[in-house]
Protein backbone atom coordinates (compact mmCIF):
# COMPACT_ATOMS: atom_id res chain seq x y z
CA UNK A 1 0.00 0.00 0.00
CA UNK A 2 2.49 2.50 0.80
CA UNK A 3 4.10 2.25 -2.70
CA UNK A 4 0.88 2.55 -4.22
CA UNK A 5 0.89 5.99 -2.46
CA UNK A 6 4.25 6.97 -3.03
CA UNK A 7 3.44 6.65 -6.97
CA UNK A 8 0.57 8.06 -7.07
CA UNK A 9 2.10 11.01 -5.66
CA UNK A 10 5.59 11.32 -8.42
CA UNK A 11 2.39 11.00 -11.33
CA UNK A 12 0.71 14.03 -9.62
CA UNK A 13 3.93 16.07 -9.24
CA UNK A 14 5.47 14.93 -13.03
CA UNK A 15 1.54 16.32 -14.32
CA UNK A 16 1.83 19.42 -12.10
CA UNK A 17 5.31 20.18 -13.69
CA UNK A 18 4.16 18.96 -17.18
CA UNK A 19 1.10 21.62 -16.64
CA UNK A 20 3.66 24.36 -15.64
CA UNK A 21 6.17 23.39 -18.68
CA UNK A 22 3.28 24.05 -21.03
CA UNK A 23 2.93 27.46 -20.12
CA UNK A 24 2.31 29.65 -23.23
CA UNK A 25 5.00 32.43 -21.91
CA UNK A 26 7.90 30.07 -22.27
CA UNK A 27 10.23 30.66 -24.64
CA UNK A 28 10.24 27.89 -27.82
CA UNK A 29 12.79 25.64 -28.91
CA UNK A 30 14.91 26.23 -31.64
CA UNK A 31 17.03 24.02 -33.08
CA UNK A 32 19.70 25.47 -35.52
CA UNK A 33 20.22 23.95 -39.48
CA UNK A 34 23.58 21.96 -40.19
CA UNK A 35 26.66 23.88 -41.72
CA UNK A 36 26.35 23.61 -46.16
CA UNK A 37 28.80 21.18 -47.16
CA UNK A 38 32.40 22.68 -48.24
CA UNK A 39 32.12 24.28 -51.82
CA UNK A 40 33.54 21.35 -54.25
CA UNK A 41 36.82 21.97 -55.93
CA UNK A 42 36.98 21.08 -59.78
CA UNK A 43 40.04 19.50 -60.85
CA UNK A 44 42.67 20.82 -62.73
CA UNK A 45 43.62 19.01 -66.03
CA UNK A 46 46.60 19.85 -68.84
CA UNK A 47 47.66 17.50 -71.58
CA UNK A 48 51.19 17.90 -73.05
CA UNK A 49 52.67 15.98 -76.17
CA UNK A 50 55.57 14.02 -75.26
CA UNK A 51 55.63 11.82 -78.13
CA UNK A 52 59.41 12.49 -80.47
CA UNK A 53 58.32 11.12 -83.63
CA UNK A 54 54.36 12.05 -83.62
CA UNK A 55 52.60 14.90 -85.74
CA UNK A 56 50.45 17.38 -84.14
CA UNK A 57 47.01 16.07 -82.08
CA UNK A 58 43.76 16.93 -81.15
CA UNK A 59 42.09 15.83 -77.35
CA UNK A 60 38.82 14.70 -76.85
CA UNK A 61 37.04 14.76 -73.90
CA UNK A 62 33.55 13.04 -74.04
CA UNK A 63 33.79 12.24 -77.42
CA UNK A 64 34.22 16.69 -77.89
CA UNK A 65 37.38 18.06 -79.03
CA UNK A 66 38.81 20.03 -75.85
CA UNK A 67 42.22 20.74 -77.43
CA UNK A 68 42.85 21.42 -81.38
CA UNK A 69 46.44 20.67 -82.90
CA UNK A 70 48.43 20.32 -80.16
CA UNK A 71 51.98 20.05 -80.90
CA UNK A 72 55.27 18.31 -79.59
CA UNK A 73 56.80 20.07 -76.50
CA UNK A 74 53.50 21.72 -76.01
CA UNK A 75 50.81 21.92 -73.17
CA UNK A 76 47.37 22.52 -73.17
CA UNK A 77 46.27 25.44 -71.75
CA UNK A 78 44.13 24.49 -67.52
CA UNK A 79 41.09 22.73 -68.26
CA UNK A 80 38.79 23.43 -64.72
CA UNK A 81 36.82 20.05 -64.66
CA UNK A 82 34.10 18.73 -62.28
CA UNK A 83 35.20 15.90 -60.41
CA UNK A 84 34.05 12.79 -62.94
CA UNK A 85 34.61 10.23 -64.62
CA UNK A 86 35.61 11.60 -68.19
CA UNK A 87 36.55 9.35 -71.88
CA UNK A 88 39.57 10.86 -73.11
CA UNK A 89 41.25 10.52 -76.52
CA UNK A 90 44.15 12.20 -78.60
CA UNK A 91 43.71 11.75 -82.07
CA UNK A 92 46.93 12.43 -84.66
CA UNK A 93 45.96 15.04 -87.17
CA UNK A 94 47.40 13.48 -90.85
CA UNK A 95 48.13 14.57 -94.22
CA UNK A 96 44.83 15.79 -95.71
CA UNK A 97 42.82 16.27 -92.84
CA UNK A 98 42.43 12.23 -91.67
CA UNK A 99 43.09 11.83 -87.94
CA UNK A 100 43.81 8.14 -86.39
CA UNK A 101 43.12 7.57 -82.75
CA UNK A 102 46.25 7.36 -80.97
CA UNK A 103 45.80 7.05 -77.23
CA UNK A 104 42.16 5.86 -75.76
CA UNK A 105 39.38 6.44 -75.13
CA UNK A 106 40.38 5.57 -71.89
CA UNK A 107 37.91 6.81 -68.72
CA UNK A 108 39.94 9.12 -66.95
CA UNK A 109 38.80 9.78 -63.26
CA UNK A 110 38.85 13.08 -61.81
CA UNK A 111 39.20 13.35 -58.30
CA UNK A 112 38.49 16.76 -56.50
CA UNK A 113 40.73 19.27 -55.93
CA UNK A 114 43.51 17.51 -57.88
CA UNK A 115 46.36 18.71 -60.72
CA UNK A 116 46.31 16.22 -63.56
CA UNK A 117 49.13 16.53 -66.04
CA UNK A 118 48.24 13.62 -68.68
CA UNK A 119 51.40 13.67 -70.85
CA UNK A 120 51.47 11.50 -74.18
CA UNK A 121 54.51 9.29 -74.22
CA UNK A 122 56.28 7.42 -76.29
CA UNK A 123 56.92 6.45 -79.72
CA UNK A 124 54.65 5.95 -82.88
CA UNK A 125 57.26 3.66 -84.82
CA UNK A 126 57.91 1.31 -81.42
CA UNK A 127 53.68 1.87 -81.30
CA UNK A 128 54.14 2.10 -77.82
CA UNK A 129 52.33 5.62 -77.02
CA UNK A 130 50.26 5.59 -74.17
CA UNK A 131 49.19 7.89 -71.42
CA UNK A 132 51.46 8.96 -68.32
CA UNK A 133 49.25 10.29 -65.56
CA UNK A 134 50.77 12.64 -63.35
CA UNK A 135 49.17 13.74 -60.29
CA UNK A 136 49.19 16.54 -57.15
CA UNK A 137 46.84 18.30 -54.33
CA UNK A 138 45.90 21.91 -55.86
CA UNK A 139 47.52 24.28 -52.31
CA UNK A 140 48.13 27.39 -51.60
CA UNK A 141 52.08 28.14 -52.23
CA UNK A 142 53.86 29.55 -48.72
CA UNK A 143 55.20 33.00 -48.90
CA UNK A 144 58.75 32.69 -50.24
CA UNK A 145 58.72 29.31 -52.01
CA UNK A 146 58.33 27.63 -55.12
CA UNK A 147 57.17 24.01 -56.17
CA UNK A 148 58.55 21.78 -58.43
CA UNK A 149 57.54 18.55 -59.65
CA UNK A 150 59.88 16.75 -62.02
CA UNK A 151 58.62 14.13 -64.37
CA UNK A 152 61.06 11.27 -66.58
CA UNK A 153 58.99 11.64 -69.85
CA UNK A 154 61.74 10.58 -72.52
CA UNK A 155 60.91 8.10 -74.54
CA UNK A 156 63.97 5.69 -74.86
CA UNK A 157 66.05 6.59 -72.18
CA UNK A 158 67.21 4.91 -69.28
CA UNK A 159 66.79 5.76 -65.49
CA UNK A 160 68.41 8.91 -64.25
CA UNK A 161 69.68 10.72 -61.51
CA UNK A 162 67.98 14.18 -60.98
CA UNK A 163 70.14 16.60 -59.63
CA UNK A 164 69.24 19.91 -58.01
CA UNK A 165 71.60 22.21 -56.68
CA UNK A 166 72.69 25.71 -55.84
CA UNK A 167 74.34 27.27 -59.87
CA UNK A 168 77.95 26.45 -58.18
CA UNK A 169 77.47 24.04 -55.83
CA UNK A 170 79.46 20.57 -56.47
CA UNK A 171 77.12 17.55 -57.58
CA UNK A 172 76.00 15.51 -53.95
CA UNK A 173 72.88 13.44 -53.21
CA UNK A 174 70.14 13.08 -55.92
CA UNK A 175 66.76 14.82 -55.48
CA UNK A 176 65.59 11.20 -57.26
CA UNK A 177 66.43 9.01 -59.18
CA UNK A 178 63.72 8.48 -62.36
CA UNK A 179 63.11 5.66 -64.47
CA UNK A 180 61.01 6.64 -68.21
CA UNK A 181 57.73 7.22 -66.92
CA UNK A 182 58.54 8.16 -63.20
CA UNK A 183 57.66 11.42 -61.59
CA UNK A 184 58.48 13.05 -58.18
CA UNK A 185 55.64 14.46 -55.74
CA UNK A 186 55.27 18.03 -56.01
CA UNK A 187 57.85 19.46 -53.96
CA UNK A 188 58.35 23.04 -51.77
CA UNK A 189 61.52 24.53 -51.51
CA UNK A 190 62.43 28.52 -51.27
CA UNK A 191 62.86 30.49 -54.47
CA UNK A 192 66.15 31.56 -55.48
CA UNK A 193 68.98 30.54 -58.18
CA UNK A 194 68.50 26.69 -58.89
CA UNK A 195 70.77 24.13 -61.37
CA UNK A 196 69.46 20.89 -62.84
CA UNK A 197 71.34 18.35 -63.68
CA UNK A 198 71.13 15.02 -64.95
CA UNK A 199 73.37 12.28 -64.62
CA UNK A 200 72.82 8.46 -65.28
CA UNK A 201 72.54 6.83 -61.83
CA UNK A 202 75.61 6.68 -59.60
CA UNK A 203 77.41 8.10 -61.89
CA UNK A 204 79.06 11.92 -62.46
CA UNK A 205 78.81 12.63 -66.03
CA UNK A 206 76.45 15.15 -66.70
CA UNK A 207 74.40 14.20 -69.62
CA UNK A 208 72.06 17.64 -68.97
CA UNK A 209 72.72 21.04 -67.48
CA UNK A 210 70.72 23.46 -67.27
CA UNK A 211 72.45 26.30 -66.28
CA UNK A 212 71.25 29.07 -63.95
CA UNK A 213 67.43 29.17 -63.49
CA UNK A 214 65.98 32.24 -61.16
CA UNK A 215 62.70 31.33 -59.84
CA UNK A 216 60.74 33.48 -58.39
CA UNK A 217 58.64 33.10 -54.93
CA UNK A 218 55.30 31.30 -56.47
CA UNK A 219 56.78 29.82 -59.02
CA UNK A 220 54.91 26.51 -59.98
CA UNK A 221 55.86 24.16 -62.36
CA UNK A 222 56.04 20.79 -63.55
CA UNK A 223 59.36 20.06 -65.30
CA UNK A 224 59.64 17.07 -68.01
CA UNK A 225 62.42 15.89 -69.59
CA UNK A 226 61.43 15.06 -72.67
CA UNK A 227 63.84 13.83 -76.19
CA UNK A 228 66.01 16.84 -76.80
CA UNK A 229 64.82 18.50 -80.74
CA UNK A 230 67.88 20.98 -80.34
CA UNK A 231 70.87 20.96 -81.63
CA UNK A 232 73.73 19.62 -79.06
CA UNK A 233 75.12 16.04 -77.72
CA UNK A 234 72.36 15.91 -74.70
CA UNK A 235 69.54 13.17 -75.38
CA UNK A 236 66.95 15.39 -73.43
CA UNK A 237 65.77 19.05 -73.08
CA UNK A 238 63.54 20.00 -70.04
CA UNK A 239 59.77 21.49 -70.67
CA UNK A 240 58.61 23.55 -68.04
CA UNK A 241 55.11 24.22 -67.45
CA UNK A 242 53.02 26.37 -65.46
CA UNK A 243 49.62 26.08 -63.74
CA UNK A 244 47.69 27.92 -66.24
CA UNK A 245 49.11 25.80 -68.86
CA UNK A 246 51.85 28.29 -70.28
CA UNK A 247 54.79 26.41 -70.99
CA UNK A 248 59.01 26.54 -72.07
CA UNK A 249 61.88 25.17 -73.13
CA UNK A 250 64.73 24.56 -70.99
CA UNK A 251 67.98 23.40 -73.31
CA UNK A 252 70.95 21.94 -72.20
CA UNK A 253 74.01 24.91 -71.64
CA UNK A 254 76.34 22.90 -73.74
CA UNK A 255 74.22 22.87 -76.58
CA UNK A 256 75.48 24.02 -80.08
CA UNK A 257 74.56 25.65 -83.10
CA UNK A 258 74.37 23.84 -86.06
CA UNK A 259 74.44 25.08 -89.50
CA UNK A 260 75.47 23.92 -92.92
CA UNK A 261 76.61 25.82 -95.81
CA UNK A 262 75.43 25.38 -99.72
CA UNK A 263 77.12 26.65 -103.07
CA UNK A 264 74.62 27.64 -104.70
CA UNK A 265 76.15 30.36 -106.70
CA UNK A 266 76.59 28.50 -110.77
CA UNK A 267 79.24 30.92 -111.69
CA UNK A 268 81.16 30.86 -108.76
CA UNK A 269 84.67 28.82 -108.30
CA UNK A 270 84.60 26.65 -105.18
CA UNK A 271 85.23 28.95 -102.16
CA UNK A 272 85.98 28.59 -98.36
CA UNK A 273 84.03 30.15 -95.45
CA UNK A 274 86.16 31.73 -92.78
CA UNK A 275 84.65 32.51 -89.27
CA UNK A 276 86.17 36.14 -87.35
CA UNK A 277 89.06 35.55 -89.92
CA UNK A 278 90.13 32.87 -88.21
CA UNK A 279 88.37 29.36 -88.25
CA UNK A 280 87.99 27.85 -91.62
CA UNK A 281 84.67 26.13 -91.22
CA UNK A 282 84.08 25.01 -94.73
CA UNK A 283 87.18 24.64 -97.94
CA UNK A 284 86.93 24.29 -101.16
CA UNK A 285 83.25 24.15 -101.46
CA UNK A 286 82.06 23.80 -105.41
CA UNK A 287 78.83 24.50 -106.70
CA UNK A 288 76.32 22.73 -106.54
CA UNK A 289 77.62 20.92 -103.47
CA UNK A 290 76.41 20.98 -99.67
CA UNK A 291 78.36 20.50 -96.07
CA UNK A 292 76.85 18.00 -93.26
CA UNK A 293 75.80 19.85 -90.35
CA UNK A 294 78.90 21.42 -88.41
CA UNK A 295 78.53 22.07 -84.64
CA UNK A 296 79.56 25.57 -83.52
CA UNK A 297 79.30 27.44 -80.14
CA UNK A 298 76.10 29.92 -79.92
CA UNK A 299 77.57 33.34 -80.70
CA UNK A 300 77.31 36.09 -83.44
CA UNK A 301 80.29 35.61 -85.83
CA UNK A 302 81.79 37.49 -88.94
CA UNK A 303 81.61 35.32 -91.99
CA UNK A 304 83.50 35.77 -95.04
CA UNK A 305 83.20 33.35 -98.19
CA UNK A 306 86.44 33.48 -100.80
CA UNK A 307 88.05 31.91 -103.28
CA UNK A 308 89.30 28.68 -102.71
CA UNK A 309 92.24 29.70 -104.77
CA UNK A 310 93.05 33.11 -103.24
CA UNK A 311 91.24 33.86 -100.05
CA UNK A 312 91.35 37.78 -100.26
CA UNK A 313 88.65 37.20 -103.09
CA UNK A 314 86.09 37.86 -100.65
CA UNK A 315 82.39 37.62 -102.03
CA UNK A 316 80.29 37.59 -98.78
CA UNK A 317 81.45 39.17 -95.64
CA UNK A 318 78.61 39.23 -92.99
CA UNK A 319 77.31 38.96 -89.95
CA UNK A 320 75.83 35.76 -88.60
CA UNK A 321 74.09 35.15 -85.16
CA UNK A 322 73.71 31.56 -84.11
CA UNK A 323 71.22 30.54 -81.59
CA UNK A 324 71.85 27.75 -78.89
CA UNK A 325 69.96 25.10 -80.18
CA UNK A 326 69.21 25.69 -83.74
CA UNK A 327 69.81 24.29 -86.98
CA UNK A 328 69.92 26.43 -90.22
CA UNK A 329 71.17 26.24 -93.51
CA UNK A 330 73.06 28.95 -95.07
CA UNK A 331 72.93 29.41 -99.02
CA UNK A 332 75.30 31.50 -101.04
CA UNK A 333 72.94 32.81 -103.38
CA UNK A 334 73.10 35.15 -107.07
CA UNK A 335 75.73 35.59 -109.88
CA UNK A 336 79.76 36.39 -109.57
CA UNK A 337 79.17 38.05 -112.50
CA UNK A 338 76.20 39.74 -111.89
CA UNK A 339 77.78 40.91 -108.45
CA UNK A 340 75.10 40.16 -106.59
CA UNK A 341 75.77 36.84 -104.54
CA UNK A 342 74.86 37.50 -101.20
CA UNK A 343 73.35 35.17 -97.93
CA UNK A 344 70.33 33.01 -97.49
CA UNK A 345 69.75 31.94 -94.21
CA UNK A 346 67.23 29.70 -93.84
CA UNK A 347 65.84 27.87 -90.19
CA UNK A 348 65.83 24.45 -90.46
CA UNK A 349 63.55 22.15 -87.72
CA UNK A 350 65.04 18.12 -88.55
CA UNK A 351 62.56 16.57 -86.10
CA UNK A 352 61.12 13.44 -88.40
CA UNK A 353 57.33 12.67 -87.90
CA UNK A 354 56.41 8.94 -88.61
CA UNK A 355 53.02 9.71 -89.71
CA UNK A 356 54.37 11.85 -92.83
CA UNK A 357 56.91 13.02 -95.26
CA UNK A 358 57.82 16.32 -94.85
CA UNK A 359 58.70 18.41 -98.21
CA UNK A 360 60.40 21.69 -98.46
CA UNK A 361 61.15 23.78 -101.78
CA UNK A 362 63.37 27.00 -101.42
CA UNK A 363 63.76 29.48 -105.01
CA UNK A 364 67.38 29.81 -105.49
CA UNK A 365 67.20 30.22 -108.71
CA UNK A 366 68.40 33.69 -110.14
CA UNK A 367 67.11 33.35 -114.10
CA UNK A 368 64.08 31.58 -113.12
CA UNK A 369 62.00 34.91 -112.02
CA UNK A 370 58.64 34.47 -109.90
CA UNK A 371 57.59 30.41 -109.98
CA UNK A 372 54.40 28.29 -109.87
CA UNK A 373 54.73 24.83 -107.93
CA UNK A 374 53.02 22.09 -108.90
CA UNK A 375 52.99 18.86 -106.59
CA UNK A 376 50.58 16.66 -108.28
CA UNK A 377 49.76 12.37 -108.74
CA UNK A 378 51.25 12.63 -112.88
CA UNK A 379 53.35 14.73 -114.90
CA UNK A 380 49.65 16.59 -116.99
CA UNK A 381 49.51 19.59 -114.79
CA UNK A 382 47.18 21.42 -117.86
CA UNK A 383 44.38 21.32 -115.05
CA UNK A 384 46.15 21.54 -112.05
CA UNK A 385 45.96 24.40 -109.26
CA UNK A 386 49.89 25.29 -108.02
CA UNK A 387 50.63 24.45 -104.90
CA UNK A 388 52.33 27.73 -104.33
CA UNK A 389 52.01 30.39 -106.62
CA UNK A 390 54.58 33.75 -107.35
CA UNK A 391 57.02 32.30 -105.38
CA UNK A 392 59.68 34.43 -105.64
CA UNK A 393 63.94 34.31 -105.57
CA UNK A 394 65.46 33.66 -102.40
CA UNK A 395 61.20 32.45 -100.83
CA UNK A 396 60.45 28.81 -99.51
CA UNK A 397 57.74 26.72 -99.05
CA UNK A 398 58.23 25.73 -95.57
CA UNK A 399 58.09 22.24 -94.66
CA UNK A 400 54.91 20.68 -96.08
CA UNK A 401 53.27 17.29 -94.93
CA UNK A 402 52.35 15.00 -97.59
CA UNK A 403 51.34 11.64 -96.87
CA UNK A 404 53.87 8.87 -97.67
CA UNK A 405 53.95 8.20 -101.43
CA UNK A 406 55.12 9.12 -105.01
CA UNK A 407 54.69 12.76 -106.32
CA UNK A 408 55.18 14.55 -109.04
CA UNK A 409 57.13 18.30 -108.74
CA UNK A 410 56.56 20.65 -111.78
CA UNK A 411 58.13 23.95 -111.53
CA UNK A 412 56.93 26.63 -114.05
CA UNK A 413 57.27 30.20 -114.74
CA UNK A 414 54.44 32.02 -112.78
CA UNK A 415 50.91 31.82 -114.57
CA UNK A 416 52.45 29.59 -117.07
CA UNK A 417 52.04 25.41 -117.63
CA UNK A 418 55.42 25.68 -119.38
CA UNK A 419 57.61 23.48 -117.11
CA UNK A 420 61.41 25.26 -116.00
CA UNK A 421 61.92 22.10 -114.12
CA UNK A 422 60.78 18.88 -114.21
CA UNK A 423 58.43 16.98 -113.81
CA UNK A 424 60.36 14.99 -111.29
CA UNK A 425 59.06 12.26 -109.85
CA UNK A 426 59.85 12.03 -105.92
CA UNK A 427 59.14 8.88 -104.03
CA UNK A 428 58.56 9.84 -100.51
CA UNK A 429 58.92 7.81 -97.22
CA UNK A 430 57.06 8.74 -93.91
CA UNK A 431 59.28 9.51 -90.97
CA UNK A 432 61.61 11.95 -93.27
CA UNK A 433 62.75 15.37 -94.35
CA UNK A 434 62.85 16.48 -98.28
CA UNK A 435 64.85 19.76 -98.62
CA UNK A 436 64.81 20.73 -102.61
CA UNK A 437 66.49 24.41 -103.68
CA UNK A 438 65.71 25.22 -107.28
CA UNK A 439 69.39 26.23 -108.56
CA UNK A 440 70.27 27.60 -111.78
CA UNK A 441 72.22 25.92 -114.76
CA UNK A 442 75.92 25.56 -114.58
CA UNK A 443 77.70 28.79 -115.22
CA UNK A 444 74.33 30.38 -115.87
CA UNK A 445 74.54 28.60 -119.39
CA UNK A 446 72.76 25.48 -118.68
CA UNK A 447 68.75 24.20 -117.33
CA UNK A 448 67.67 25.50 -114.34
CA UNK A 449 67.67 22.31 -111.97
CA UNK A 450 67.44 20.85 -108.10
CA UNK A 451 69.36 20.75 -105.31
CA UNK A 452 68.17 17.65 -103.52
CA UNK A 453 69.14 17.84 -99.85
CA UNK A 454 68.17 15.70 -96.12
CA UNK A 455 66.47 12.11 -97.30
CA UNK A 456 66.83 12.69 -100.71
CA UNK A 457 70.06 11.37 -100.59
CA UNK A 458 70.65 10.31 -97.03
CA UNK A 459 68.79 8.78 -94.02
CA UNK A 460 70.39 10.02 -90.52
Amino acid sequence: MKGIKRLAVSSALLVSLAACNSSSSDPELIVNPPPPPPPVVDASLRVVHAVFDAPDVNILANDDVAVEALAYAESSGRLELAPDTYSVAVDALLPGGDTATVIGPVDLDLMEATNYKVFAVGSVVADTIEPLVVTSDIEDIADGNIRLQVVHAAYDVPAVDIHVTAPDDELSAALATLDYKDFTSALDVAAGEYRVRITLPGEDAVVFDSGTLDLAAGTDLVVAAINSRFSGDSPVSLLAIAPDGEFFDVIDAGATSSVRVVHNVSDAPAVDVIANDAVKLVEDLAFPDFTDYLGVAPDTYNVKVAANADNSVVVIDADLELAAGAFASVLAVGSLTEDSIEPLVLSDYPRRVATEAQVRIVHGSTLAGPVDIYVTATADISDATPAFSGVEFKQETGYVSLAAGSYVVTVTPADSKDAAIGPVTLDLAANSIYTAIARDGMGLMADVGLILMDDFVSQD
